[in-house]
């Protein structure tokens, strides 16, 4: 009977553990800092060739905001980007099929490496 305890205490802690991995809280970007200023039109130019190198769908909103969309597989990532001449920002906007939970603000640990990587992309064409 302990041996049957143990096991199903081991198997328990397992699957809280292995569900926490795959999800992380949503990872935004906040008044990144453009090194060199440069003119809105410039830093929409590098928003839209960041993100279509990496596959995301960038188009205007209006000026100063753009929106990004990700689609891989069944998986819908949705941001949206404020930008200017000296800083830029992403913010979680929407998704489908990445578990995001409104109420913890937590989402599957892929889409914060999306976001990642587009941020690292922006800055390398900025």
């Amino acid at each position: 009977m302990k041996k049957l305890l143990k096991l199903s205490i081991a198997l328990l802690l397992t699957s809280f553990m292995m569900s926490a991995c795959k999800s992380s809280h949503v990872y935004n970007v906040h008044k990144h800092k453009i090194d060199h200023p440069k003119s809105s039109k410039r830093v929409y130019a590098a928003i839209r060739k960041a993100g279509r190198s990496l596959g995301w769908k960038i188009t205007k909103i209006r000026p100063g905001i753009a929106r990004g969309k990700l689609y891989l597989r069944k998986h819908l990532a949705v941001v949206d980007i404020y930008y200017n001449s000296r800083s830029y920002s992403i913010r979680y906007v929407n998704s489908r099929n990445l578990k995001y939970n409104a109420q913890k603000k937590t989402i599957h640990k892929n889409y914060n490496s999306w976001v990642q990587n587009l941020e690292r992309a922006i800055d390398t064409r900025l």
